[in-house]
């Protein structure tokens, strides 16, 4: 009887491959799940599926993860703001671990004897993968042929054509990971430390001229309301975003950054809607909190958005800072006007009921209402008290 292995499947030419050589060359019962982050549409889920049937997989299945990787993972990022390298708003590393998880839990439902994942050896997904099964389904055979056979996407590519597998390979140059919080993408010109993708190359075309205001309300921090739209639940505010703003072209860039493993890797990616909203939420947090609420943000939504880039989701610290940022958003409450336009955008302003700008305590260079310019006069002086006794006593003891 042949062992049952699941495969976290994608449909694309990493899984592909995977699904031909665990079943024929090694001769597994192969159980292929795919978890939608976000990235597929109801009629791509339908093709992925008939696809991994096609291959010869024993069954398919295919989880709707999108809430729910919004409510454990998404939300976090939004409260801390978080850009990787001030760049990368975390797009594939996020989402790999709301699909790590959920693969190992279908692995323990089937009870099988190993697991599988298309990996590569040279980045950071293998580590996010393998540490989660390692915890979550401890003992389970962990297995992954494009980091064992060291293979190239061509050499995957010419093992298919040998068995008549007929994808698009011309598409398949290009490593495209689409998910609810942005899409990467990988190939020849992002190899090296010098390059940039083609036009073509980006799965989102720019069809957009002009520009158009945007307006986005914030419920606590979370997105809830896109123009004159209400969302039951913030995933689909960020779709609907998208949909608007995707066309621009906006949110393109190159991302550089360590790896887990110790090397720098480039990635092209696209994030329309989450460069907006995270640019939106700053701004209006700009205006409601404290700056010692925002300097400690900062301070810990850092660490938190390159902890769970290393994969660390399951480290209880996290729930620790989650509960942090929660806390921060009571007052998170308003509305972002955003000017979108081909290739970039701009925050206008804002408009809330918690906004600590309010010109009834004062407008800044100008005047304010709450002391007089005596009491500034006092307050300077004892403000730097300390550091002037500090000076005083460097010049008493000047040899």
């Amino acid at each position: 009887m042949s062992k049952k292995i699941v495969l976290g499947f994608s449909g694309g030419l990493d899984t592909t491959f995977c699904v031909k050589y665990l079943s024929e060359e090694k001769g597994y019962e192969v159980h292929s799940v795919i978890v939608n982050t976000g990235g597929f549409t109801e009629e791509e889920l339908q093709k992925i599926e008939a696809h991994a049937y096609n291959l010869g997989v024993k069954t398919h299945t295919t989880v709707n993860a999108v809430k729910g990787y919004y409510d454990r993972i998404i939300k976090y990022l939004i409260f801390g703001n978080c850009l990787k390298n001030n760049t990368y708003p975390l797009s594939v590393s996020a989402e790999r671990l709301s699909q790590a998880l959920h693969i190992a839990e279908h692995v323990k439902k089937l009870n099988a004897d190993a697991v599988a994942h298309g990996s590569t050896g040279a980045g950071n997904d293998q580590v996010r993968f393998d540490m989660i099964f390692h915890i979550m389904i401890p003992g389970v055979e962990i297995i992954t042929p494009i980091r064992d056979l060291k293979l190239s996407r061509e050499a995957e590519i010419e093992y298919l054509k040998g068995k008549g597998v007929n994808i698009n390979f011309e598409k398949a140059m290009y490593s495209i990971n689409k998910g609810l919080w942005g899409t990467s993408v990988g190939g020849k010109e992002t190899l090296n430390s010098k390059g940039m993708l083609p036009e073509e190359a980006w799965p989102t075309q720019v069809t957009k001229s002009g520009s158009e205001e945007i307006k986005l309300h914030f419920d606590k921090g979370e997105l809830t309301g896109v123009n004159d739209q209400n969302f039951e639940h913030p995933s689909e505010a960020i779709q609907y975003l998208q949909s608007i703003v995707g066309p621009y072209g906006i949110g393109r860039d190159i991302h550089v950054g360590d790896t887990i493993i110790g090397i720098k890797g480039r990635v092209g990616f696209e994030a329309a809607a989450p460069m907006i909203i995270l640019k939106a939420h700053h701004a209006l947090e700009k205006h409601v909190l404290t700056k010692w609420q925002l300097q400690w943000k900062d301070t810990l939504a850092q660490f938190y958005g390159n902890w769970m880039h290393e994969g660390q989701i399951l480290d209880p610290v996290m729930r620790d800072i989650e509960a942090f940022l929660e806390n921060s958003q009571h007052n998170v409450t308003g509305d972002v006007f955003v000017q979108a336009m081909p290739y970039r955008f701009q925050v206008i302003g804002i408009t809330s009921a918690f906004d600590l700008m309010s010109s009834k305590f004062g407008k800044y260079g100008e005047m304010n209402t709450g002391f007089t310019g005596d009491d500034v006069r006092g307050f300077s002086k004892i403000f730097g008290n300390q550091t002037s006794i500090w000076n005083a006593v460097q010049e008493e003891n000047k040899q």
